[in-house]
Formats: structure tokens, sequence, C-alpha cells
């Protein structure tokens, strides 16, 4: 498929895909949905890529739905068809076997704030504003807003965001948890490159399986999930990533202090 409404990009382990419909908040259309569908099956195709960077264009992230194609979206039947291409791609990005980073400035709401909900991290500029505000043009969420919020801010805060529309800064949203770290806007990319390299120096079998443990485990029961852990422990011990990381570590050497000092950078304050 040729895109013309997303961007795609691979530059060497990493994957940027871009939402390209600047003149429109990057609203998402038909057309861009679909581009954007087709564009994350391909990144999961990939087995050269670690990473994946999801931005908007042109200042914002994603305004949403596009509200002007309302009109177009056919019968209920055809309707329901969308929300499944939706909610399948948001699952498609939350399991994928590759880091997933948000990269939000300007708007982030609707749609929009739901794809950044599935990704493992999201670096969000202090011009950001989030929100699900479907409620005032008589929508409810379709990207699955309602159920992955409620796992992500609590249960009074959803009800918030969704039943009044309320919407958060780029500091309150980092508050409840819909983001990992506030930037100033013109270090948005600096933020995105310092995690990338921190993530490029973890062993990426063992980063892949925490997160398979991090994702199922949320949705067994507690018993299960920690069965879940026992297994992916004893895993571990059969990997060279383990007994290459091990003996960093007991020798001290660059592999373990890199990984340590990149780990301990990105928790610090920004001087800027």
């Amino acid at each position: 498929m040729s895109y013309t409404q997303i961007i795609l990009e691979k530059k060497g382990p990493v994957a940027y895909i871009t939402l390209n419909r600047p003149e429109k908040c990057n609203a998402l259309s038909i057309k861009l949905s679909a581009e954007f569908a087709d564009a994350v099956n391909n990144v999961k195709s990939d087995d050269d890529l670690k990473i994946v960077v999801f931005k908007g264009a042109g200042g914002n992230f994603s305004g949403g739905d596009d509200i002007t194609e309302f009109p177009k979206w056919g019968t209920t039947a055809n309707i329901i068809e969308r929300g499944k291409l939706y909610q399948h791609t948001a699952d498609e990005i939350e399991g994928l076997n590759k880091v997933t980073i948000a990269a939000v400035e300007g708007a982030c709401v609707g749609g929009g704030l739901e794809i950044t909900m599935v990704c493992d991290f999201v670096i969000a500029a202090e011009n950001s504003r989030f929100g699900i505000p479907e409620i005032d043009i008589g929508m409810t969420p379709g990207w699955g807003g309602t159920q992955r919020m409620g796992r992500l801010v609590g249960r009074r805060r959803i009800r918030e965001m969704i039943l009044l529309g309320t919407m958060l800064d780029a500091h309150q949203a980092k508050e409840v948890e819909l983001v990992n770290k506030v930037v100033p806007a013109g270090k948005l990319q600096q933020a995105v490159d310092d995690l990338i390299g921190l993530v490029l120096t973890k062993p990426q079998d063992i980063l892949v399986l925490g997160k398979f443990i991090i994702l199922k485990g949320l949705e067994a029961d507690l018993h299960t999930a920690l069965g879940f852990e026992v297994v992916a422990g004893a895993l571990n011990t059969t990997t060279r990533s383990m007994k290459e990381s091990t003996t960093s570590f007991s020798q001290k050497t660059p592999l373990w202090r890199n990984r340590r000092e990149k780990a301990e950078e990105y928790y610090r304050e920004y001087p800027w």
C-alpha cells in the first residue's frame, strides 16, 4: 500500500509512523486509519526493528476522528466494522514484540489518545493536551478507550474524562499515568532519542519477554500471572543474554555500566 496520509520511515532498528494530515490536526480519516493499520502490520513483520515511534505532523499528535466524514461511515454494520478495525489495530500495537513510544505534542484527543494508551511509553511536550471529549459530539470512544483508560487512570478519572469530556494538560496527564515524561516543547525529539538509546542498551529478547509477561499477566488472575513469571524466569537462565549480562554485572564491564547509567539518566529531571 502506498501512503498519502501517514509517513513510515525506518532508520536502523527504529521505525517512525507519523500521522500526516497537519491541515486537519491529523484527524483519523477513513483513509488514514487504513494506512495506519497497514503500517502497523508492516512493522510487525519486520524482525530487524526493535522500536516503533508514533508521532503527528505539524505540531499536533491527533485530533481524533474526522467528524466531516461521519456521513460516509454508512450503516450500523459498517460502523461496527470500522470500530473493529480500530480496536484490532490498537491490539496489534499493544502486542508488538517491539518497544513502542508515543511522541506527543499539541492535541492528543479521542482516537489519538487511545492510540497512545497502547504504547509502552508516552513522552509529551509541555504544550500537549489530552482528552476523550466524544461526549460533546454525541459519541462514545471507539479505539478501546472506555476499557484501557480504566486500567491506566482509575474509575473516578475515567468518568470525568469520558462522561464530562474534561481535558488534561501534559503535567496532569503524567499525574494520572497517561504519560511517562513531560519535556519542554523544543526538547521532545531529544527526549525520544534518549529513550531510544536507553532501550537499545537492553537485551532485546529479555525485554520482549518482560513486555509479554506484563501484558498477559494483566489479563489473567493473579496466580496464573505469577505462573507466567516463574516460567519466564526459568527461560531466562537458558539465554545468552542472561549469561552475558550477569558476567558484565560481576565484572562491572561497560555493557552493564552503560545500561545503568542510561537508566539513571532517564529518571533525572532534564536540566533545561
